[in-house]
């Protein structure tokens, strides 16, 4: 069985050990700090192992029900046991293989999630807030906490918002999709019910350890300082608490209107900027400018990464990976684990 470059159980094994008798040393905790750092390894090397062994015991019990189905006349109630039991370990097991995809630098951590409305009023605005519940609803599913940072609201929808997503392995499973997502539908907005074509992007970014460092100088920048407009009560609408930074070379901008404090609005927005920096510069170390091309491109024809189908008929098709699904429903309520899994194994040469 291959585990790729996230976790080898045997390997994993053997860490632990070491780390548990590293603990039992008398002089442990004479180093605080590096004692809690032991533990934290120790924590996640063995939240990591515990679903391997547990397909382990789910595969012992099924050669045991095997066994027993074997020997008795009556075996149809082991039977149903046993299908049961494989289709189990087979989603469990599907699950932690795409884990072993996750082998980027910052797969692990934290993201930031950006959604634009193309062209198109208020017929793009009410996509990009279908897109904000899609994901909303995908991270309910995988229990990570989730907090909109900035939002701005328009007639019929969403211009434009950016969330935290907070949770592990967060990046590493929504980096897939970055990109222009196409709606075709018969519009709700349109008297003539008409069919109409409609875009929003996506950007995904990690939220970068601290050590990492991202030269930014003071005349690299701008930052203002504006009025909120969403909700957040009257302290946020009466002060010029949030935070906008506009990033000259790069031309990124980022903003935070979501807590009171203009100082807190703007640790979050120096937090985002980071995050997208790294991106950027990445992508240009490595001559392959995917990061600044998926922000700058037109939200239009032409750049789509998936299209969501409602009229004529209903279809969700990944135009990188050719994975499609007729059930838009499931999808609009965040079923997108399949897409996400077969982007990975598309990204690494595997599909």
């Amino acid at each position: 069985m291959q585990y790729g470059g996230v976790f080898d159980p045997d390997n994993g094994k053997k860490r632990i050990s070491e780390l548990e008798n590293i603990t039992n040393s008398p002089d442990f905790w004479s180093d605080k700090s590096k004692a809690e750092s032991i533990f934290l390894e120790l924590n996640k090397l063995k939240e990591e192992l515990t679903p391997w062994e547990d397909i382990l015991k789910k595969i012992d019990e099924i050669y045991d029900l095997i066994e027993l189905y074997e020997a008795e006349d009556d075996s149809e109630n082991y039977q149903e046991e046993i299908e049961k039991t494989i289709q189990e370990t087979f989603k469990e097991y599907d699950s932690l293989k795409v884990k072993t995809l996750l082998n980027g630098k910052y797969d692990k951590s934290d993201c930031f999630l950006t959604i634009h409305a193309g062209a198109g009023g208020t017929e793009a605005c009410d996509w990009t807030q279908m897109l904000l519940r899609l994901y909303l609803r995908w991270c309910e599913r995988h229990n990570y906490k989730t907090q909109i940072l900035d939002q701005l609201d328009d007639e019929g929808g969403i211009r434009n918002v950016t969330v935290q997503v907070k949770g592990s392995y967060a990046f590493g499973y929504l980096k897939s999709e970055t990109g222009v997502h196409r709606l075709v539908r018969i519009s709700p907005f349109d008297s003539n019910a008409r069919r109409h074509t409609t875009f929003s992007s996506v950007y995904i970014s990690p939220v970068v350890d601290e050590s990492i460092n991202i030269d930014i100088k003071s005349d690299d920048y701008r930052l203002d300082t504006y009025r909120s407009g969403g909700a957040g009560g009257q302290h946020v609408n009466k002060t010029d608490s949030a935070v906008r930074i506009t990033h000259f070379e790069s031309g990124i901008v980022v903003q935070c209107q979501n807590e009171r404090s203009q100082i807190m609005n703007r640790e979050i927005a120096w937090k985002m900027l980071r995050s997208r920096l790294y991106q950027y510069y990445k992508a240009k170390k490595e001559k392959e400018h995917q990061a600044e091309a998926a922000e700058k491109r037109d939200i239009s024809w032409g750049s789509q990464i998936r299209s969501y189908v409602f009229q004529p008929y209903t279809l969700v098709k990944d135009l990188r990976t050719g994975e499609s699904v007729g059930n838009i429903s499931a999808v609009m309520d965040g079923d997108i684990d399949n897409f996400i899994q077969s982007y990975l194994e598309w990204s690494q040469g595997g599909k």
